[in-house]
């Protein structure tokens, strides 16, 4: 039998953990939970992004086979949600695979993410 492990948090490396855990609370409205210069962390108590210092790191090319992984977020108005996070520091690459359903957005160090609209209930 394997062994069942709990979710516990994504750890994304970054060059400014303070700043990247300000970005990514406002976008999913959590709280800071910890942040100072090496490391920092926000959730919901249920689900947690960390962040960790590493100025090494660079961000894949998009579009392009480096990229590692992305986030998917849903919101109501992709398009107000895009204003949004584009003000928070955000950047919009030019190749948008989605058309009119989702956006590729970058942050502010370069992870990507898809924001999509919510699913008909």
């Amino acid at each position: 039998m394997t062994t069942t492990a709990k979710f516990l948090a994504l750890t994304i490396d970054c060059a400014e953990p303070k700043r990247l855990a300000e970005f990514y609370a406002a976008v999913f409205g959590y709280e800071v939970q910890y942040s100072e210069e090496e490391y920092a962390g926000i959730g919901d108590g249920a689900m947690n992004l960390y962040f960790q210092k590493n100025t090494e790191r660079t961000p894949a090319a998009w579009p392009g086979p480096d990229k590692q992984f992305h986030m998917d977020v849903r919101v109501p108005d992709v398009e107000q949600a895009v204003e949004d996070y584009l003000k928070l520091g955000a950047s919009k690459p030019d190749f948008q695979p989605g058309g009119e359903n989702w956006t590729v957005l970058a942050d502010p160090e370069g992870h990507l993410f898809c924001v999509c609209p919510t699913r008909d209930e």
